[in-house]
């Protein structure tokens, strides 16, 4: 294919960037944590992840092109399509959303269930107190096992950037940092559009993260 039929294209938009960066970030710091027995700063690790996850679904409405769920949320059919031909396509492939799906969706569990939860000993999540005693125990029971899936998930979405890095010759860690990736341009009509990316996305962007960080204080606050 020539050269002229290859450009570099915005897809990911720099608060998506951030998010990914810092939601990978918080939740080492939570796990480390944990497992220093440090439950205080494990609870705030805890906190900043649900702040950065509910940033995620809302900036999945109202982000830039690729960040959006109707761009990357797709039906068997298209899994299927994409597993035969494997088609580029920007932002997230139909599998990688799967994958975006299901790490958000466990993610989120596991930062909301945390609000519930109790050592039974020293430490209480803020929300505890609203649900019954046997509640809280099977959300804390769930809190620890699901650590299990995250892990599952996190190591195949690790497997999956070094199986497209070094089998399909295919950077996806460039894009997610410098926010560009190189797509095939197959006809005149057929070009991808770049994703938005200014001043006045990122001044959207943070009024975003600022209300949802407003909403998980008042939430832990009620605590």
């Amino acid at each position: 294919m020539a050269n002229s039929d290859i450009r570099s294209i915005r897809v990911w938009d720099l608060p998506t960037r951030l998010f990914h960066w810092l939601l990978a970030a918080a939740v080492i710091g939570a796990f480390v944590a944990v497992k220093a027995g440090d439950l205080d700063w494990h609870a705030r690790f805890g906190q900043a992840v649900l702040t950065l996850l509910l940033f995620r679904l809302v900036w999945g409405f109202v982000g830039g092109r690729y960040a959006r769920f109707t761009q990357f949320v797709r039906g068997p059919s298209t899994i299927l399509d994409y597993l035969r031909r494997g088609s580029a396509t920007p932002g997230h492939n139909p599998l990688g959303a799967m994958s975006v799906i299901a790490l958000l969706g466990v993610l989120l569990f596991q930062a909301s269930s945390g609000l519930f939860a109790n050592d039974d000993i020293a430490f209480e999540g803020p929300l505890a107190r609203f649900v019954s005693n046997a509640l809280s125990s099977a959300l804390t029971t769930w809190h620890r096992r699901n650590e299990v899936i995250i892990l599952g998930l996190v190591a195949l979405h690790v497997v999956a950037i070094l199986f497209y890095r070094f089998v399909r010759g295919k950077n996806l860690i460039g894009p997610m940092i410098l926010g560009d990736a190189a797509m095939h341009e197959q006809a005149p009509g057929a070009q991808h559009e770049p994703s938005r990316d200014d001043v006045g996305l990122w001044v959207r962007a943070a009024v975003v993260l600022a209300l949802c960080g407003l909403a998980v204080r008042a939430l832990v606050g009620a605590g």
